[in-house]
């Protein structure tokens, strides 16, 4: 009798750990980059405003997410994943170290560009080898939620520690640190070759199987689209536009919790004190990672448990848009927060909760994206679809920064109701526009039987 239960090559955890020692830099390095730039000259800080913060941090956002187009195009053509994956980890670590000797916006900038060009090196590579070290393709779902586990551990860790050492060691050592993990991380990845195989060793152009696809890639890119596949590439690119929206509120969440909440734009509005204990703000990022480890499973066992229901699973549809509805709740807390608290510091437990629901909607929304894009994109179209969900998410993270300026104009509680009625309202759309997006994506069974 077959052992239908196979393990699971080492060289999968070569790239998981990858993931980690990155998220773990990456992650503090977006928070100290945030606190960095506002806080004083005298601070080891560079004194800007938090709208130049927020807009930076957005830059490192934005451009990390647009970076890999370009990386994913080089490693398909010219040099093999594997030796991409640790070029870019050191070019991270680089850009890090440099931030740690920042002085001016200049250097902060510098940063920004090689960090980013080093993840576009480094993250759809790694990927790309994790889907070829399996031959049974079925294993990889569970290996891809594996390791979105190892990229939130990294998060945790990386944030939690962070914040301690800032409050001791200063921003320098922090930035430091973080580009140490880069540089260890690279090691890492050099000496986990050997378990790798094949994959990485050649530009993804010259796998035979790859090659094969392209081939009948070019053959179909000859013929018309189809009236389905005309209405996949409609809904796709509507959803996109939901899902610009539900990220721009996303990370825009994380700027007043810094600079308004927090001490780290001058006066703060909320409690941080536990005891004699101040907690780092850095800390609401450690809750976001915290979150998304232990909501994954728990989710898991709710959307198997709707599937056992005569009517099935909530849609993709339903589920993106509880999600932007939970985001919308989360805002509701977040202006709340400062209407009941009056003229005193908010308790922070208003912020956690914030966190919480804030953490919970990014877990709802997150079946849609490249799951959605690989199940219903044309397949000839199918790289260029990926484009414009990367684009989606590029202009969301190059969008909140400006949009965090544009909020300081206004009362606090008033913009983010403001924004909360926003979220909600697009996801009511979303929920009432779930018979038409599924009959955009799915045939009906008419036709199906009619083919037959």
């Amino acid at each position: 009798m077959e052992n239908t239960k196979q393990r699971r090559p080492f060289g999968f955890y070569v790239c998981s750990l990858a993931f980690t020692f990155e998220r773990f830099a990456f992650y503090s390095a977006k928070w100290l980059l945030a606190v960095f730039i506002v806080a004083s000259v005298a601070d080891g800080g560079l004194g800007l405003s938090p709208a130049d913060g927020a807009k930076m941090s957005a830059n490192l956002v934005a451009f990390t997410y647009l970076a890999p187009i370009f990386g994913s195009y080089v490693s398909d053509r010219f040099i093999g994943a594997r030796y991409l994956a640790p070029l870019g980890m050191a070019l991270m670590g680089a850009g890090y170290i440099i931030g740690s000797q920042a002085t001016s916006a200049a250097m902060v900038n510098l940063m920004i560009i090689l960090v980013s060009i080093g993840t576009g090196l480094f993250k759809p590579q790694t990927n790309a080898i994790t889907g070829r070290l399996f031959s049974n393709k079925d294993q990889l779902d569970s290996a891809f939620s594996i390791q979105y586990s190892f990229v939130n551990i990294g998060s945790f860790i990386g944030t939690t520690v962070i914040g301690l050492l800032t409050k001791s060691q200063g921003y320098s050592f922090s930035f430091l640190v973080c580009g140490i993990m880069m540089f260890i991380g690279a090691v890492w990845f050099i000496f986990g070759w050997r378990f790798l195989g094949e994959a990485g060793k050649k530009p993804f152009k010259y796998n035979e199987k790859d090659t094969e696809v392209k081939e009948k890639q070019k053959n179909e890119e000859k013929k018309p689209l189809t009236t389905l596949e005309k209405k996949r590439v409609a809904a796709i690119v509507l959803v996109s536009f939901f899902s610009v929206i539900f990220w721009i509120f996303w990370y825009l969440a994380y700027m007043p919790v810094y600079y308004y909440w927090g001490a780290e734009g001058g006066v703060p509005h909320a409690n941080w004190m536990i005891g004699n204990f101040e907690v780092p703000t850095i800390w609401f990022d450690s809750l976001n990672a915290l979150m998304c480890i232990t909501l994954g499973p728990v989710l898991a066992k709710v959307w198997a448990r709707l599937a056992k229901r005569p009517q099935g699973d909530l849609s993709m549809f339903k589920k993106t848009s509880l999600g932007m509805i939970l985001l919308g709740v989360s805002y509701v807390v977040f202006a709340a927060a400062d209407v009941l608290r009056g003229e005193n510091l908010a308790p922070l437990i208003w912020i956690v909760a914030f966190g919480i629901l804030l953490s919970l909607g990014e877990m709802v929304f997150s079946p849609l994206g490249n799951s959605f894009i690989s199940k219903f994109s044309p397949p000839r179209l199918l790289s260029r679809m990926m484009s414009v969900w990367v684009l989606a998410v590029f202009v969301a993270g190059k969008s909140y920064g400006w949009l965090y300026e544009f909020t300081l104009n206004f009362e606090f509680s008033t913009v983010y109701f403001v924004i909360a009625a926003i979220a909600i309202g697009s996801g009511i759309i979303l929920w009432l526009m779930d018979k038409p997006l599924k009959s955009l994506v799915v045939e009906d069974e008419k036709t199906s039987e009619q083919k037959l």
